[in-house]
């Protein structure tokens, strides 16, 4: 028996699920009958984690570049400031941010930053917002704390 019989058998037995879903017990579980539900003692790993955000990240840098092929030239800093709105908006709700677009492409990113702040999504995210207009503003990255 090989690794990928026993997958084959486990794929058969457990079932592929590509989203959350409440097995026989009613425990959350996700993929190949992972359990995730807290209840039970389930999680996933941290290295899982970091894939998710991985994959979740280049999808949304894709999606922005897709619709803002100019922000692939920006700078890496004023990159992450946009695909971090896409990761939290999706690339949709960045393109909701007319005129900080008009002023990043313009290379006015203190205007930008400004457009940024001045939204119902600061409100909502506070220091994320903050963080990220100083981030458009500046071109510098801050000091973070460790994960």
């Amino acid at each position: 028996m090989t690794t990928p019989d026993l997958f084959a058998l486990l794929k058969l037995h457990e079932g592929v699920v590509d989203h959350a879903y409440q097995d026989s017990l009613g425990y959350w579980t996700i993929g190949v009958g992972h359990l995730i539900d807290a209840r039970k003692g389930g999680k996933i790993s941290p290295h899982i984690i970091d894939v998710i955000m991985q994959e979740d990240v280049e999808r949304h840098k894709q999606e922005l570049f897709a619709r803002i092929p100019w922000a692939s030239k920006l700078d890496f800093t004023r990159q992450c400031v946009l695909i971090d709105m896409a990761f939290n908006l999706g690339a949709d709700g960045v393109l909701k941010f007319r005129n900080m677009l008009t002023h990043v492409f313009n290379g006015r990113y203190k205007d930008a930053a400004h457009e940024m702040l001045d939204s119902t999504w600061a409100t909502q995210v506070k220091g994320r917002a903050v963080r990220l207009a100083n981030m458009m503003e500046t071109g510098v990255w801050p000091s973070l704390p460790p994960p």
